[in-house]
């Protein structure tokens, strides 16, 4: 069976999916075996596709109007792709870049491999790049991840306030902006420095 999915950019009606939903008819499909979301790609939350994507069974193909309609990104794509293939479900794209795309066929499967193997190449050069950035950012005298929230001006506050009896640990954690755990991590109940706070007042 004959399964078609089909997307608009945005929900404010200025767009619309008559033209997929012609060249969906067009291919075949029965009018109730249309699925429609009015969201963007890049959204995760497509309800319709889920359903379609569920509703699917071994044998069945998916067809969209074009790629984009389907997935949010290359990756995204391959990851559906494979979860179909998987199922022994196929996808064919009527236009645009993946038109010829159609994984019932041996050369559609052909075609989809290419696009699998340039996804894998994009990640193996995200990783890359990710880490090289870390190491040029270490050669320089800096690490990655985030940024401590404490900071030596807070935390000598921090100090100061935890050593007076009516300090409320809430009060103050709201104040400097960190958690109770990042307090706790850095001064004791009495104000007095723990190993955190020692190294970031004496970080160089």
């Amino acid at each position: 069976m004959l399964v078609g999915y089909m997307r608009v950019s945005k929900a404010d009606g200025s767009q619309t999916t008559d033209l997929q939903r012609d060249a969906l008819l067009a291919a075949g499909i029965d009018t109730g075996s249309l699925y429609e979301d009015m969201a963007s790609g890049k959204k995760d939350n497509r309800p319709q596709l889920a359903a379609c994507i569920k509703a699917l069974r071994h044998g069945d193909t998916l067809v969209v109007w074009k790629l984009d309609r389907l997935g949010r990104d290359l990756r995204h794509l391959v990851n559906i792709v494979h979860d179909l293939t998987e199922r022994g479900i196929g996808l064919k794209v009527l236009t645009g870049q993946g038109a010829a795309i159609d994984t019932t066929t041996a050369s559609g499967k052909l075609v989809f491999g290419i696009f699998a193997a340039l996804a894998e190449f994009e990640r193996e050069l995200i990783s890359e790049r990710t880490i090289a950035g870390l190491a040029s950012a270490r050669a320089r005298g800096r690490s990655g991840g985030r940024p401590y929230k404490m900071t030596p001006a807070k935390l000598r506050l921090a100090m100061a306030s935890m050593g007076k009896p009516g300090t409320k640990v809430s009060e103050l954690c709201d104040e400097l902006g960190i958690t109770r755990q990042t307090l706790y991590r850095h001064v004791s109940p009495t104000g007095e420095l723990r190993p955190d706070g020692h190294k970031l007042l004496h970080a160089k």
